[in-house]
């Protein structure tokens, strides 16, 4: 064969490998096979645990095809949808899977009564915009814009048709559909804080509920990022008409008539002040409480009194993975039970761990100023500190969006509430307290999986951060050497 033939064959092989390569980087095709790396827990038969990044269980992601650990958040939803006989209730801050859409679609058309309420700011069809647009944005949303458009694009594109939307767009499928759906301005409002639920109700007797808004984001990942896994989130199926129930008045308030109808439709602070409700389920004592809850009630009456009040019966330790931990009554409760020798661990979303309101700050035993170089007024570090308060490992996009504590590995605080004021006092919220160590162990395995690896204490981007704080406000050495700032400088 002729040398120059032979050169150009393996030109051409050369081009075919890097083809694949390249396909490979990009996540077209499935990524290599895993395997389950820890054996299935048992589950409790009234309410199971579903975590997105269980090392228990395997997956293919249906949108970037990437093989993966962890339970398919989606798919259990879709389920649950698909063996609705009667009624789906869903109020859910924000939706964008489409195979979610079309389910509840399909089930509406099959004569099933279905029923959505979301958060205003993303009831919204997906627009193209002109880069001027797109170079305004935020970051936030400028990712979030490029995220919906290649989960719509079904055939990568770059365009998107009319088709594609009409598949792939979840807004445009309820709108298309004619599924009745409201958002938290059917109250006549700009809007509550944040419509902040994440539950749907199923034939009167099965609840979904945890952490997980239900997008590509929160459930399998972003597509800017290939190591992405989805911001970490836990999904509960609870049967039971007794847990259903209290969740049923909640979205009865909030609907009212519902589109078209009156503006009858309570958000906010509009909604009546409700006390837990203790319920008794099969191997479980469930407590539910909902909120907000106006600041001119005592706090301990609201959801983080309740969180609070729970935390304060733990004997032995206290494990917590939180997105945003902000409340200082929670934070002063947690110090007392530090006191008394139980074992507080805790893993902060790393966009908030280190902010100025971060009661991470106060269990660590410092103080930081905000941008005007002031203090919060009822700011309360720990006198004595603890190191295990810290990030845990996540990929590149991938939020720690938990909302879980775990008590004397026998009691789990769950749900869409985030420990803050906001969340208090503000938005659209649940929050469930489960007495029951099965429920538990699922959490404890994720707890563990979490903090392995995990950036604990005085870690050095603190330190430089502390440091960058002290020169920008002017600030003297802390009176506790170099770990605490003096909160008596800079005060006003």
């Amino acid at each position: 064969m002729h040398p120059s033939i032979l050169s150009r064959r393996w030109q051409w092989l050369a081009l075919v490998a890097l083809g694949i390569l390249l396909v490979l980087w990009l996540g077209r095709w499935p990524s290599r096979a895993v395997s389950p790396l820890l054996t299935p827990l048992p589950q409790d038969p009234y309410i199971q645990v579903y975590l997105n990044h269980s090392q228990a269980a395997v997956y293919t992601d249906p949108y970037r095809r990437i093989q993966r650990h962890g339970d398919d958040l989606e798919q259990i939803i879709i389920d649950a949808i698909q063996q609705a006989q009667t009624s789906i209730d869903v109020a859910v801050q924000e939706i964008n899977l489409p195979h979610i859409a079309l389910a509840l679609r399909d089930r509406a058309q099959a004569g099933i009564p279905v029923r959505i309420v979301i958060e205003n700011q993303y009831n919204r069809v997906w627009q193209p915009v002109n880069r001027p647009q797109l170079e305004g944005m935020e970051d936030r949303d400028r990712g979030r814009h490029s995220e919906q458009r290649r989960l719509i694009d079904a055939n990568n594109d770059g365009k998107i048709t009319a088709a594609e939307l009409d598949q792939g767009d979840a807004i445009r499928i309820f709108q298309k559909s004619g599924l009745p759906l409201i958002d938290d301005t059917a109250d006549g409002s700009k809007g509550s804080g944040l419509m902040h639920h994440k539950f749907m109700v199923v034939d009167g007797k099965t609840l979904i509920t945890g952490s997980v808004n239900w997008t590509l984001s929160d459930v399998h990942g972003d597509f800017a990022e290939p190591d992405s896994r989805g911001n970490a989130n836990a999904l509960l199926k609870i049967t039971s008409p007794e847990l259903v129930a209290p969740f049923t008045e909640e979205f009865n308030l909030m609907w009212g008539d519902g589109p078209g109808g009156k503006p009858d439709s309570l958000f906010g602070l509009q909604k009546p002040a409700r006390s837990p409700r203790i319920l008794q389920i099969p191997n479980s004592q469930v407590t539910v409480q909902f909120s907000p809850l106006s600041k001119t009630q005592p706090w301990s009456q609201s959801t983080n009194g309740l969180i609070s009040q729970t935390l304060a019966q733990a004997q032995q330790r206290i494990d917590m993975a939180l997105f945003v931990f902000s409340d200082q009554g929670i934070s002063n409760g947690l110090a007392q039970r530090a006191q008394v020798g139980v074992q507080i661990q805790a893993l902060i979303d790393a966009d908030f761990i280190y902010r100025y309101y971060s009661e991470g700050l106060d269990m660590l035993g410092l103080a930081i100023p905000d941008h005007r170089c002031k203090f919060q007024a009822d700011n309360r570090p720990w006198t004595q500190p603890i190191q295990a308060v810290g990030k845990a490992p996540l990929a590149q996009g991938d939020k720690l969006h938990h909302k879980f504590a775990l008590i004397d590995n026998t009691i789990t605080i769950i749900g869409s509430h985030n420990w803050s004021a906001a969340a208090n006092h503000t938005n659209d919220e649940n929050l469930l307290v489960i007495r029951n160590p099965t429920v538990a162990a699922h959490f404890r395995r994720e707890f563990d999986r979490l903090i392995d690896g995990a950036e604990l204490g005085f870690t050095r981007e603190l330190q430089d951060y502390l440091q960058r704080q002290r020169k920008a406000c002017g600030l003297s050495r802390s009176r506790s050497g170099d770990t605490q700032l003096s909160i008596s400088v800079g005060m006003s």
